[in-house]
């Protein structure tokens, strides 16, 4: 198998035993993103040199006995949403094409500290507003099991590359599932942390209540060891968790041996049933009876106020986006577009020029949006409204978990759609994330984990496993148990499956 196919936590145990240098293994990325991402298009900005140069470093610690951390040399690619010291940072949007940030965020900084080779920065709907990188300003990301399909959004980018073997190990972020649905429809493992749990300090924000960072990669195991690199409080973060990280890596090992005896695993009444797919719910209950063989007892849990997830998150995250946005004023930083026909333009009238030049369609929707939301005589009917129901959400996950351990759910309706096919249709493209907002409105971890293959398209589903709020080691055991059963169904790895990119299996 070659390097680029090879899990981070396979590549991390080679580069220990000396089997293979990190400059090797990152040159193989490279070649594989020269070779495949003219297809793909996750990347926006591939940094070459600069990883290079960080695996040489790698090569020289491990030579004196003086290793970083277990995944010190093992190459990864970042979503564009965080700042690189160095590197542009764009946010998949026109208005900060070119910006260098003067700092990493902390995030990138642990990545750095550990010695990760960073890859690039990877593609993402515009400031992080949709369900299938299609907003992105520099083009669409393809899913590389049909070059046709979306990879999710809004972290396709980071998916698509984990997926199509650019990256071994990739950073999304999970304001409504960005992070989780790619997964599903990529066929990769994609984990939201709670909230906190992961510092936010250099991250773009599109919506600070609800924003999360976290891994996405090809492995359980893969994610907690990247979890563990990125996780813990961040003094820099009003919102970090003060609190020590549960046992990731080790949840992952015991849930890999396969043993949920004792573990109470709670169906969500109002996540299936009309406006699934099928096959996606075909996969999720084959999902289930194998956790209940592996000795989980299943309950069904009822969570009322889920119906009401989609319409508040629709409230909450553009009233903070708008406001979050308005730092784009055409003055400090980004682009700076000044009016035709104007001969002495106002500060104003920049603006205006400068937001219309700079943002997407769906950007200003969600603008106009946040700021009528926001808007005197509205606030309490709208914004305020949403609120309380994000409360009532956050009652019925604590009641939920006093019959469960974990809560699951499928991660996403649908596998992946057709490229163009919701354009068109913004409400038909927000109820992508119908199984995923529940948890970004009350700070919940998740994970999605494949579940197989939809019998209808062919095409990767998922299942997402929820937990209590700093239980993130839950996810991490279920979903490890869980990836053991299907792996052994399935008798490999399901990315071993994929066929719409030439050459993107094993």
């Amino acid at each position: 198998m070659s390097a680029s196919h090879t899990t981070a936590a396979r590549l991390a145990e080679e580069l220990a035993a000396g089997n293979v240098t990190a400059v090797e293994v990152t040159q193989r990325h490279l070649d594989r993103i020269a070779a495949v991402d003219g297809q793909v298009h996750a990347f926006l900005h591939v940094d070459a040199e600069g990883a290079l140069e960080q695996a040489a470093a790698s090569d020289a610690r491990r030579a004196d006995g003086r290793s970083l951390s277990p995944l010190d040399g093992v190459p990864i690619a970042v979503k564009d949403v965080m700042a690189t010291k160095g590197l542009p940072t764009t946010c998949g949007s026109r208005i900060l094409e070119g910006w260098v940030p003067p700092y990493d965020a902390t995030v990138v900084a642990r990545l750095r500290e550990a010695g990760l080779p960073i890859l690039g920065k990877t593609n993402m709907d515009e400031f992080a507003m949709g369900s299938s990188t299609e907003h992105s300003a520099y083009g669409p990301t393809r899913n590389p099991w049909d070059l046709g399909r979306i990879p999710g959004g809004s972290g396709g980018g980071s998916a698509a590359a984990v997926a199509a073997y650019e990256a071994p190990l990739a950073i999304g972020t999970d304001t409504g599932g960005s992070i989780r649905q790619p997964g599903a429809v990529t066929g990769t493992v994609g984990v939201k942390p709670t909230y906190g749990g992961v510092s936010r300090y250099g991250l773009v924000s599109l919506a600070n209540s609800l924003d999360q960072a976290g891994p996405v990669t090809r492995t359980v195991l893969d994610a907690a060891l990247l979890h563990e690199v990125i996780g813990g409080h961040d003094p820099r973060d009003s919102t970090s968790i003060d609190a020590p990280l549960p046992d990731l890596v080790g949840a992952a090992r015991r849930g890999a041996e396969g043993d949920l005896t004792g573990v109470r695993i709670g169906v969500v009444k109002e996540l299936g049933g009309e406006g699934y797919q099928a096959g996606v719910l075909a996969r999720f209950q084959e999902s289930v009876d194998l956790m209940v063989a592996a000795g989980a007892e299943l309950v069904e849990v009822s969570c009322p106020s889920f119906v009401h997830a989609l319409a508040t998150y629709y409230l909450i995250l553009p009233a903070e986006a708008s406001s979050n946005l308005a730092r784009f004023d055409a003055m400090r930083y980004g682009l700076r577009k000044y009016p035709e026909g104007v001969e002495a333009p106002s500060a104003e009238e920049v603006m205006r020029a400068t937001r219309e030049a700079g943002f997407g369609d769906e950007v200003k929707r969600r603008i106009i949006l946040g700021t009528y939301a926001l808007s005197s005589g509205y606030y309490d009917a709208y914004y305020g409204q949403a609120q309380k129901v994000r409360t009532l959400i956050s009652q019925d996950f604590a009641e939920a978990f006093t019959h469960a351990d974990v809560l699951l759910s499928p991660t996403a309706p649908t596998t992946a759609f057709e490229l163009g096919e919701k354009l068109d249709d913004p409400l038909a493209m927000y109820l992508n994330d119908l199984a995923t907002i529940p948890a970004n409105l009350s700070g919940v971890p998740g994970i999605s984990v494949p579940s197989g293959l939809a019998d209808e398209d062919g095409l990767p589903a998922g299942v997402q496993i929820l937990a209590p709020a700093m239980r993130d080691d839950r996810v991490y055991v279920v979903g490890a148990a869980l990836e053991a059963a299907l792996t052994e169904k399935w008798g490999g790895p399901l990315l071993d499956q994929a066929r719409g990119l030439e050459g993107v299996s094993a």
